[in-house]
């Protein structure tokens, strides 16, 4: 077994790939619309789905916002430094909700950004967990 994906509700399909794209530098992996359903599956990752995890970013054509709840905690990504990361994501417009820094009560160095929708996206810095 193995981990295939993660499935995030999305209110704007557009600005949420541009996001993932062009804040986090994913790739559009494939998208397809079901017109009978009213709703768009769209795949980002790093990497092809044969070789990893991706997330799967579901539009639901007739609601165009979602609470992300209390249940969800986040998305963590491993990046080669934080602080930079982070400067970089600022650069391409993301919300740092966390600037990078060592986590409570730990020495791993993780920060956190925040999609369009609200949730939470963790960078943790290679070699510090």
């Amino acid at each position: 077994m193995r981990v295939l994906h993660t499935m995030l509700r999305v209110g704007n399909l557009e600005r949420s790939l541009a996001f993932y794209t062009d804040v986090l530098g994913m790739r559009l992996l494939r998208k397809q619309d079901y017109p009978e359903g009213r709703f768009t599956l769209a795949f980002v990752g790093y990497q092809d789905e044969n070789d990893g995890a991706v997330i799967e970013l579901t539009h639901n054509w007739d609601i165009d916002r979602y609470e992300p709840g209390t249940a969800f905690g986040h998305i963590a990504l491993e990046v080669d430094d934080a602080r930079k990361a982070c400067d970089g994501i600022r650069a391409r417009g993301g919300k740092i909700v966390r600037d990078a820094g060592p986590m409570k009560h730990g020495t791993t160095v993780i920060a956190f950004v925040e999609d369009p929708d609200g949730y939470k996206i963790e960078l943790i810095e290679r070699g510090t967990r």
